[in-house]
């Protein structure tokens, strides 16, 4: 049992390493940049759930993007004085309208108190799209 156990995890470990696949230049390619310390993983293109959240690569065209967002806030001390932080989780949605193929994107995302914020730029930095929260939790 020990040794299925063994295998399972090490299975698991090398999908969280394994490399990301080369850019099709017929498609966009969207980078996700979140600050230290938070995690920004791509969950949806199009309402499809993705297989791989470490980036979007779309057709041409319009595109819906869905991520999720974590990040950690300070709660407030307990009668004891201990703070505990917790982890918040967003949920957030671009929408864009002119992908164009071969080009690269970037979404990125930072913490606003308990929500969050999220733009897409194109490779020269210029604002595309503004994200869209649609919830935050603790779920």
């Amino acid at each position: 049992m020990r040794y299925l156990a063994l295998i399972l995890g090490a299975s698991f470990l090398g999908a969280c390493v394994s490399p990301i696949p080369a850019r099709d230049p017929d498609q966009a390619w969207v980078a996700l940049h979140a600050s230290a310390g938070t995690l920004l993983m791509a969950d949806r293109l199009d309402g499809q759930r993705l297989n791989d959240g470490r980036y979007f690569q779309v057709t041409p065209g319009a595109h819906e993007l869905q991520a999720r967002f974590q990040f950690e806030v300070s709660s407030g001390g307990g009668l004891d004085g201990v703070y505990e932080p917790r982890q918040i989780t967003c949920e957030i949605r671009v929408r864009y309208a002119d992908f164009v193929a071969g080009q690269h994107y970037r979404l990125e995302a930072r913490p606003l108190v308990m929500k969050a914020q999220a733009w897409l730029y194109d490779g020269q930095r210029n604002l595309l799209a503004r994200g869209k929260v649609l919830r935050c939790g603790t779920f």
